[in-house]
């Protein structure tokens, strides 16, 4: 049997990832002018290729390391996931603080995280469940930075789910966390795949063309595609916040939906405990500012390339920015991973994450 050295794991690992989160779907479209990809989510087919048994040997004393001389390297997803940051980032600008990137999709930052390229990253929530399985509980989550960014968009009056019976429903994110949170909200309410028709598209920007096409589809979208719907097509005015009705559907429990996350290598949390925290309390602040002051933080995400301004300072009353950490940040993420899971277990790379997936410091 064929032993793996510590390149040949790096090697093994960085192509098991790329293959969950890439071959299984087309890759992200590049954002056109007033548009941007949203991720929020990706989808994570189980693939055939394994690591090694021996893999599991390798120590840490063989993993990339980050020194205490080092700036944190911090990465993040042009989106919502990123929107939230826009103000730790602007800062870091003059600062110089941090080592900063902000990427288009899912499968070009995960990469960066296992090579150790990248130390803390803005990722989508079921990405960060994929990431822990495939490194073996390698990396942490350190806070729910995005919920619910979902809405269902339709021209003709929406009052609630049930309105979506006989109707066709168009949206993008099959296979990822959008068909799984839509599917099972359906369910919750009562209706079936006899009840609604499904057609799904490859890229958010499909949803949009084909609603101007056919005014009586529903589009399911995020933000900040529902402000782009809204600002092609005046008369997509009514709306289905799915965060809503997931909230009061009696299964979901404490469970929260959550979109986005902040994670971390689990190297970096052990020896630089002190330097995340403090990323985490910037973090915090960032989101505080970005959500107080739309219009200056809109200005902010424009300047970054995260999201036009003019799309930014619109969608961000309803992109759902927050800063949950600690139990409360376990208890909703948990819940939310396990409605993914009972739905299908590759959505979060295969199993539940462990307890020690979660980052909850001492609180002394």
């Amino acid at each position: 049997m064929m032993v793996l050295n510590h390149k040949n794991w790096l090697s093994a690992l960085f192509l098991t990832l790329v293959l969950v989160l890439a071959a299984c779907g087309p890759a992200a479209p590049t954002p056109s002018e007033g548009e941007t990809q949203g991720e929020t989510s990706a989808p994570a087919e189980s693939v055939e290729t394994s690591v090694q048994a021996e893999t599991s040997q390798v120590s840490q004393s063989e993993a990339v390391s980050t020194t205490a001389q080092q700036p944190l390297k911090v990465a993040a997803l042009k989106g919502p996931t990123s929107m939230g940051l826009a103000k730790l980032f602007k800062d870091n600008e003059t600062s110089g603080q941090y080592e900063t990137s902000i990427l288009g999709a899912p499968d070009q930052i995960v990469p960066q995280i296992v090579k150790g390229a990248v130390d803390i990253a803005a990722v989508p929530s079921n990405v960060a469940a994929v990431l822990y399985n495939k490194t073996e509980g390698q990396v942490q989550v350190l806070n729910v930075n995005t919920l619910g960014v979902l809405y269902l968009v339709g021209r003709e009056d929406l009052p609630d789910l049930s309105a979506l019976k006989g109707r066709t429903i168009v949206a993008a994110g099959k296979g990822a966390a959008p068909e799984y949170v839509l599917r099972y909200l359906l369910f919750e309410n009562g209706l079936t795949d006899d009840d609604v028709t499904v057609e799904w598209k490859s890229e958010h920007a499909e949803v949009v063309a084909a609603m101007s096409e056919d005014p009586s589809l529903v589009g399911l979208l995020p933000e900040p595609f529902v402000t782009t719907a809204q600002t092609k097509l005046p008369d997509a005015t009514s709306l289905i916040d799915l965060t809503k009705i997931w909230n009061e559907t009696e299964s979901a429990g404490d469970s929260a939906l959550v979109m986005g996350v902040l994670v971390a290598r689990k190297e970096v949390v052990a020896s630089r405990k002190a330097d995340v925290d403090a990323f985490l309390a910037q973090a915090k602040a960032s989101v505080e500012a970005v959500n107080a002051d739309p219009k200056a933080a809109s200005q902010w995400i424009g300047e970054l390339g995260i999201v036009p301004q003019a799309v930014a300072e619109k969608a961000i009353p309803r992109a759902n920015l927050v800063d949950v950490e600690g139990e409360d940040m376990r208890e909703m993420l948990s819940g939310y991973l396990t409605v993914l899971f009972e739905q299908d277990v590759k959505a979060v790379g295969g199993a539940l994450p462990a307890d020690d997936f979660y980052y909850v410091p001492d609180m002394k």
